[in-house]
């Protein structure tokens, strides 16, 4: 069997936001030393911080600090998450005009992490959209628990869809779908993406995977034989929703980059490089990474100290 794969992928780095928001407060010489090397990867697109109450997430309460660092790598598209208009507000103020605004398709979650409905939620899209075109920025929707939800169980696709067409109303420029608890599988990817598509028509539409079950690069290659170029992934696979109980782990940068880079399909990231990055990521936070390739190395990638 060939199976049909793409010749490049996307891949966004969310280490220093989703990464960082389950740990400890990183100084600012800490997280400017880990953007330093993930820039050194070859990647293009690295979601640095969150505009969100530094009460409910005080690991980003240094968001303006970060931003105002961001002149030294010019070459990057830098994007920030925001949970309402005015964290939109505060990026932009802040000089981060691109913007992935959080809407939960599962209203348990959305009043967890939002403190609102889903539909009050989506109903702020067209608002956010206008706050970052207006400044010549972007605005990604991004669809927590588009599969599953902590708390309701398995999210109704009726309900990720109204999301979904939201966005498209609300004039997003793309889409991510957020696997927030790490419980889907390929099968399930695969079907809500179509579902996807049939709803936004010509829409970009990315995925976000955890891998709290060890099922997030199987997801990866299953969304990419789907036709999902846009990819996140977090150096060392740190990360997790503060908001959703047990999800832990994004995918991990290296290990998707592994996999990709051994089929043939062009990341414009440096495995060797990556690696680097996650050994940095690990001094600043203190502890191991959960990463299986970090601790066992690649082929030709030297190994994490924690795999000697």
């Amino acid at each position: 069997m060939t199976l049909d794969l793409p010749t490049r992928i996307d891949i966004r780095e969310v280490g220093m936001r989703d990464g960082l928001q389950l740990e400890a407060p990183v100084p600012l010489a800490g997280k400017l030393a880990m953007l330093e090397a993930i820039a050194a990867t070859g990647v293009r697109r690295v979601e640095v911080t969150s505009f969100v109450s530094p009460k409910a997430v005080p690991a980003l309460a240094d968001a303006d600090q970060v931003a105002a660092e961001l002149h030294r790598w010019p070459g990057l598209h830098f994007s920030a998450l925001v949970a309402n208009t005015r964290g939109a507000v505060r990026a932009i103020d802040a000089g981060v005009p691109n913007l992935e605004y959080v809407v939960s398709a599962a209203d348990s979650h959305s009043r967890a992490n939002a403190g609102r409905t889903s539909a009050d939620a989506a109903a702020a899209i067209g608002e956010i959209a206008d706050l970052a075109h207006g400044a010549g920025g972007s605005l990604e929707v991004i669809v927590a628990t588009a599969w599953d939800c902590p708390f309701d169980g398995p999210t109704d696709p009726a309900l990720t869809l109204d999301v979904v067409r939201a966005a498209v109303a609300g004039g997003a420029d793309q889409l991510c779908l957020g696997d927030t608890i790490g419980t889907v599988t390929p099968v399930r990817t695969v079907a809500l993406l179509d579902a996807v598509r049939d709803v936004a028509p010509g829409l970009p539409v990315g995925v976000h995977f955890h891998d709290t079950r060890g099922t997030g690069q199987a997801n990866a290659l299953a969304a990419i034989l789907n036709g999902v170029t846009s990819l996140d992934a977090s150096v060392g696979g740190l990360g997790g929703c503060p908001f959703a109980p047990g999800a832990s782990g994004n995918i991990a940068t290296e290990e998707l980059v592994y996999w990709t880079e051994d089929a043939g399909i062009d990341s414009n990231l440096s495995l060797a490089a990556v690696v680097e990055a996650a050994r940095v990521t690990e001094q600043a936070v203190g502890h191991p990474l959960p990463s299986s390739l970090y601790r066992a190395g690649g082929r030709a990638v030297p190994l994490g100290p924690y795999g000697r």
